[in-house]
């Protein structure tokens, strides 16, 4: 992922702590009727990582067994792949077969780049058909879906946002990914957008990149929490980031969170098990929780030591 990418130079100069919870969040929480256990799921973007083959993948895996592999070591994945291509119901039961292996696995498709980016959310009814129609296929494997927004998407588009939200089903859940800073930097865009959201039961994402921090908004309108963390390549400043986002989900649990959602990135996805591995491991140390981790045939040390 190139999203909020600095240069080495200038992550000494981020400030990566998280900001404290906004009212509306605790808001949020407090008057969620949770019941049962905190749900928690962890994974990375992709299945399709050849710089993974000896490392999670057995050496000589080929691509196409790629997901096979995959659903051995994480409990679900944020799938960018329904970003690039519609798929319909007979690739995507495939996919599901394979993940019949993990009985808890779960897909968490993003909506077609040509509803979000290419028609804008105007005129998309029948593409939204399409994909609505394969991804259904994956059946009791299928997580939130995910709608990423252009960073050239601005507030004065909220109508079409508000009419697109609206026009789809209620029985998945949805996230939205916001991008354009002015959903940040003004904050009756961000008051009108957020409580569109609650209104519709829309899950917000929270963006974790280094050169964005104000994707970070920490405005949750349900009481779930969709996150994606993009680290810089194992550098020092990946763990600690992690280890705040811990502390954060604790204290969100006791506030009456009902999920979670954490999916790893890289600039450099070679690293990805490595650090998503640590966040299970401190997430299961922290909740209680047993969540599968990866195995490793080997790992990297990463560009930074």
């Amino acid at each position: 992922m190139e999203f909020g990418r600095v240069t080495d130079e200038e992550l000494n100069f981020v400030d990566f702590s998280l900001p404290p919870d906004p009212d509306f969040t605790v808001e949020t929480l407090q008057s969620a009727n949770t019941t049962g256990p905190l749900q928690v799921r962890a994974g990375c973007a992709k299945w399709g990582r050849k710089e993974w083959v000896g490392k999670i993948y057995p050496p000589k895996t080929k691509d196409a067994n790629f997901l096979d592999e995959y659903v051995k070591h994480f409990n679900c994945i944020e799938l960018n792949a329904t970003f690039y291509q519609t798929y319909g119901p007979a690739t995507i039961s495939k996919w599901k077969e394979k993940a019949d292996a993990n009985p808890d696995f779960k897909f968490c498709p993003k909506f077609s780049q040509s509803i979000s980016h290419i028609r804008r959310l105007k005129n998309a009814e029948d593409i939204t058909t399409s994909y609505y129609e394969g991804v259904m296929a994956f059946g009791d494997k299928l997580g939130p879906l995910f709608l990423q927004l252009s960073d050239n998407y601005t507030p004065k588009s909220l109508p079409e946002l508000t009419a697109y939200l609206e026009s789809l089903p209620t029985d998945v859940p949805v996230f939205v990914e916001l991008r354009h800073k002015e959903w940040f930097s003004v904050p009756a865009n961000k008051e009108a957008v957020f409580s569109l959201f609650k209104r519709l039961n829309i899950g917000s994402i929270l963006t974790d990149a280094s050169g964005r921090r104000d994707c970070l908004h920490m405005m949750l309108p349900t009481p779930h929490a969709f996150i994606r963390f993009v680290g810089n390549s194992l550098h020092p400043t990946d763990y600690a980031r992690c280890d705040e986002w811990v502390d954060r989900i604790m204290q969100w649990k006791e506030l009456g969170l009902q999920s979670v959602w954490f999916f790893m990135h890289q600039h450099d996805e070679r690293y990805s098990p490595e650090l998503c591995d640590y966040v299970i491991d401190k997430l299961n140390q922290r909740l209680g929780t047993n969540l599968m981790r990866p195995t490793f045939i080997s790992k990297d040390e990463g560009l930074f030591k």
